[in-house]
């Protein structure tokens, strides 16, 4: 199970992309699905540096990936300010773009590449985000 740890910080995304698309590719997920991890862990980690380390300098992100031959599991820990995902209003995609508010979009795009997107907080731990795809045909588990 491999685990880094990186600093909060924009100029790690690439690092940590890299990471990830580096384990995804030895479980042997095709490019395409390559990508959908890039593009779902940097929008995690984002989150994370943007919203939970706002103003923090030496927050870190703990990132631990997993797979076995059906699932592909990110876990991001971080102990920057506590998020609650029921906080979050799901977007209003069919308003006009002018009307958007601005960002508001990260975790929605998470849980289109992913196939599991869960969020958990702890004291002892901080926050915990858990992000599953499901490998070999495996069809999204409906809910």
């Amino acid at each position: 199970m491999p685990t880094d740890i990186f600093p909060a910080q924009f100029e790690f995304l690439d690092a940590i992309r890299e990471f990830a698309a580096d384990v995804a590719r030895q479980a042997g997920m095709d490019e395409k699905d390559v990508y959908n991890i890039q593009m779902a862990i940097d929008e995690a980690s984002s989150n994370i540096i943007e919203h939970a380390y706002d103003g923090v300098t030496d927050g870190e992100i703990e990132v631990t990936l997993d797979f076995s031959p059906t699932l592909f599991t990110i876990v991001l820990r971080d102990t920057g300010k506590r998020f609650d995902s029921d906080e979050i209003a799901e977007p209003d995609l069919a308003a006009n773009l002018e009307d958007r508010a601005v960002g508001g979009l990260g975790i929605f795009f998470m849980r289109k590449l992913m196939d599991e997107v869960r969020f958990d907080w702890q004291p002892e731990h901080g926050n915990m985000l858990t992000m599953v795809k499901y490998l070999a045909g495996d069809k999204k588990k409906e809910s």
